[in-house]
């Protein structure tokens, strides 16, 4: 695609706009109650979920890292519902970016793919649903029969019958199947284990009548990528929802042409550091200034993309949570660190809830950190225990910010 004019938009600029769009930088208030929550994840499309909860799960994140301390029982007013009140929950769950909890209404913008992944079990003669055909009906027939239910509450149902009959993983692995189909949904969680149920068990009519093409589905996605973006490249706003490249530049196209988005060049954004084709949302906030002292999780879309967040920060970033022990070059739960508007070191916390103590196994500064890192980390961290309801911190002397970041607390 080319452009007759072209703005040319700072990197500076550029990452201000970026973390502007994302939710940080705004006044926030004492007290963060649902309705600041709801904007905030609004704003942001979704939450992935990660079930790793050596600090915390990923979803509860990005509102500590954007609001600060908050009641995370809100949010699962929102994710969940209330209890017993389905219905009440403003976001549900799909493959999103990954796993993640999304706005209702992003739901039917999903079916394509939901579609993809049971055409993909209908072609391959080998897969497990193709084996498993009567297992998913009964599955269905459970649902339709005894309403909402977790795995574990199927699972002990067929483990009771005698003769022949399916194991217990075979209730997650049809379930999740059914998931993907979009045949079953989530209508919540208890204690973290997602609860299945027949879509109109949990969505009203209009929601479950409404049909979106592809091409419009794939407008919509980006459009909303491109808001929470608020800057980014093709790879960018594909990426957040999982999107492939030409249906993502199709719809870029498309929006370019509304006025939605606006071609813009960033310098060191292409290829050997030449200026690089990008898109500003029509709506974004360009900040002069902004000035966030936070943690962010693995999962957050800040840092989830390497590619973007080496381009925004000169931050490489890579999960260690799945590399063996001895080849961790940083640490098992490692958290970006973000000051001012960069993101200059990175932590691996650990919340040993029994001993009521925020473990720092790991303090790291990046090369050009600014001389007050350790202290305003502290001071984030500080927050941090307190929102965990933790009473103390203790640092590892692990990391070029350990020693540092020590007398900080200390002090």
């Amino acid at each position: 695609m080319t452009h007759s004019t072209q703005h040319t938009i700072s990197p500076a600029l550029a990452r201000r706009i970026a973390l502007a769009a994302q939710g940080f930088g705004r006044p926030t208030a004492q007290t963060q109650g649902i309705r600041a929550l709801d904007q905030l994840v609004t704003r942001l499309e979704l939450l992935q979920i990660d079930s790793v909860n050596v600090f915390e799960r990923s979803h509860y994140m990005p509102a500590f890292s954007r609001l600060g301390s908050y009641d995370k029982a809100t949010l699962d007013r929102l994710t969940y519902g209330a209890a017993g009140k389905r219905q009440s929950a403003r976001y549900t769950e799909y493959w999103a970016h990954e796993a993640s909890f999304v706005p209702i209404d992003t739901w039917p913008l999903l079916r394509w793919r939901m579609q993809h992944y049971r055409d993909r079990s209908s072609a391959d003669h080998d897969s497990w649903a193709q084996a498993n055909k009567p297992m998913l009906d009964w599955l269905l027939a459970e649902l339709a029969a005894k309403g909402p239910l977790r795995a574990g509450e199927i699972e002990h149902d067929a483990n009771k019958r005698s003769g022949p009959w399916w194991g217990w993983s075979d209730v997650k692995t049809g379930l999740e199947v059914l998931f993907r189909w979009g045949d079953v949904v989530s209508a919540g969680r208890q204690r973290f284990e997602r609860v299945y149920a027949l879509p109109e068990q949990v969505f009203d009519s209009a929601l479950l009548d409404r049909e979106v093409s592809h091409d419009d589905a794939h407008r919509e996605l980006v459009r909303r990528s491109a808001r929470a973006h608020g800057i980014g490249t093709v790879t960018d706003f594909a990426d957040y929802f999982r999107l492939k490249t030409a249906p993502a530049r199709a719809a870029i196209a498309d929006l370019e042409e509304s006025g939605e988005l606006i071609p813009v060049a960033v310098p060191g954004w292409g290829r050997n550091g030449q200026p690089g084709e990008a898109w500003l949302h029509a709506e974004a906030r360009l900040p002069r200034r902004i000035d966030v002292a936070a943690v962010l999780s693995p999962f957050d879309p800040v840092v989830w993309e390497r590619a973007r967040a080496k381009r925004l920060f000169d931050f490489h970033y890579r999960i260690e949570i799945y590399t063996p022990a001895p080849k961790r070059v940083f640490g098992y739960y490692v958290l970006p660190v973000l000051i001012g508007d960069t993101i200059v070191g990175r932590v691996d916390l650990k919340n040993d809830r029994q001993a009521g103590v925020l473990r720092v196994q790991a303090a790291w500064a990046e090369p050009d950190a600014p001389a007050e890192t350790a202290e305003r980390l502290a001071g984030v961290l500080r927050q941090t225990a307190a929102w965990q309801g933790l009473d103390d911190i203790e640092v590892v002397q692990r990391g070029t910010l350990a020693d540092g970041l020590a007398a900080e607390l200390r002090s």
